[in-house]
């Protein structure tokens, strides 16, 4: 029987990455942006407002509708429904994702605990089909399935990042992640438009909501094909407690784990900081992501044709936007260029505001602002946030980090809801995400990012 030897963190590097491998780990990126581009970001918002306006007892194709619905017997405006199920979502992500990833730092099997949850999210899309008339409540828990087992899957995504590359090379193998998925969501939301153009009746509001019921299918279908390439391709990458873990329970175990960390933390005060920095101004951004498209067609009174084209040019443009900011963090550092890009998210929310209703070509240009700045901000907090996390934590760590990233925001669509329910105004709701960005931007400051990175016991990058 060969010798059983039990690696220790500080003596067993972590496994080279091949070429394919990151690659795969690119692909899982292109498969899960069609759920955050397509449904998250412009055909769910709109549709399932309109299911629960129609449950409130509204027309359908009705230009208003002040309606209630009564979700176990609670009343909310029907306009504010889908902002509320966002923020309900990452309620309850704030109790799963850190046990995910604790189990994932646990685990010998990530990719298996990968698949699970994209499986479950993309079947939980698939079963929009059944959304029709006004089941709305149906809308709503599937929902909620399909947006945590999204946060979840992420998780384990995000914890392969550091076995990836080093500490100069994670900023670009991030930033090329977040450029690649930027164009999966957006090829698929292409396709979702020429269907559109093809088979819409403007004067038929039920066969517009028909169709972006099976354009949020879609997405669902492409996320789980496309799963099955970085399942293929990607290797595992144990850490040296999954190693040592022998038979024992991995759930178990990652409880154990997670409430060692939950102690242990404060050893660490300043990579918290930068998570509570990122979790505030991260908000932000995923807020305006959210509900951008309900924000065009309620307040703006944009066709929804016009929505797609500008979150396409988004898509593409940030897919250079992401690749250039990268190219600009090894030039300043990746924590400069975050902090520019919130100064320019300030701009994005002041601009948004004063876009005239009914004008398509302002709300496409603001559009392309947003593109440029958007995938850089993202990956680069990604990648940086990577470099403060003690080794053999990752799963756990960014377990947190999943709270605030990827359309699991929900302090900004909880402030935007309440503001919309007291004074029925989309533009002051959108006023209000103002706070996230200055607020985030000061938090991001105040951190000495170097003295952060080698208290977590890691080497920084050259340029920080």
């Amino acid at each position: 029987m060969a010798e059983t030897v039990t690696p220790t963190v500080d003596d067993t590097p972590p496994p080279a990455s091949t070429r394919r491998e990151r690659r795969g780990w690119y692909i899982y990126d292109w498969a899960n942006s069609a759920f955050q581009t397509t449904v998250i970001t412009v055909f769910l918002g709109p549709f399932l407002t309109t299911v629960a306006e129609l449950a409130a007892g509204c027309e359908l194709g009705a230009d208003s509708c002040d309606g209630s619905v009564y979700p176990l017997g609670i009343k909310i405006a029907a306009g504010s429904y889908y902002p509320y199920l966002i923020s309900l979502s990452v309620f309850l992500t704030v109790f799963v994702l850190p046990v995910i990833g604790a189990i994932a730092d646990r685990s010998a099997h990530k990719k298996r605990l990968l698949g699970g949850a994209a499986f479950t999210g993309a079947g939980a899309t698939i079963l929009m089909a059944f959304v029709t008339g006004d089941r709305y409540l149906l809308g709503g828990a599937l929902f909620l399935i399909a947006n945590i087992s999204f946060g979840a899957a992420v998780v384990v995504y995000h914890s392969f990042l550091p076995q990836l590359g080093g500490p100069d090379e994670r900023d670009g193998i991030s930033s090329r992640g977040w450029a690649i998925g930027y164009l999966g969501g957006g090829l698929l939301l292409a396709l979702n438009l020429v269907a559109i153009t093809l088979l819409d009746e403007g004067d038929n509001p039920q066969r517009t909501l028909d169709l972006a019921r099976w354009s949020i299918v879609s997405a669902g279908v492409w996320w789980a094909v496309f799963t099955l390439v970085p399942l293929r391709w990607m290797r595992e990458h144990p850490s040296a407690a999954a190693l040592a873990g022998g038979n024992g329970n991995v759930v178990t175990d990652g409880f154990r784990q997670l409430g060692r960390t939950m102690r242990e933390i404060k050893a660490y005060p300043l990579t918290l900081f930068f998570l509570l920095a990122f979790l505030v101004y991260n908000d932000g951004i995923q807020t305006v992501i959210t509900l951008a498209s309900q924000y065009g067609t309620e307040e703006l009174r944009l066709e929804q044709s016009t929505l797609i084209i500008t979150i396409l040019l988004v898509q593409f443009l940030a897919f250079g936007g992401a690749l250039s900011l990268g190219a600009l963090a090894r030039r300043i550092g990746a924590w400069k260029t975050v902090l520019l890009s919130l100064v320019l998210w300030t701009g994005v929310i002041i601009a948004a505001f004063r876009l005239p209703a009914e004008a398509p070509v302002p709300f496409m240009i603001l559009g392309a602002g947003i593109g440029l700045v958007l995938g850089g901000s993202q990956a680069l907090s990604r990648s940086l946030f990577s470099q403060l996390i003690p080794v053999g934590k990752e799963g756990e760590y960014y377990g947190f980090y999943e709270i605030s990233d990827k359309g699991t925001s929900w302090l900004g669509p909880l402030a935007f809801g309440l503001v919309f329910q007291l004074t029925s105004s989309y533009r002051v709701g959108l006023v209000s995400l103002l706070i996230f960005f200055v607020v985030g931007f000061l938090l991001l400051a105040a951190v000495p990012i170097r003295r952060a990175i080698v208290a977590a016991g890691n080497t920084p990058p050259r340029v920080l």
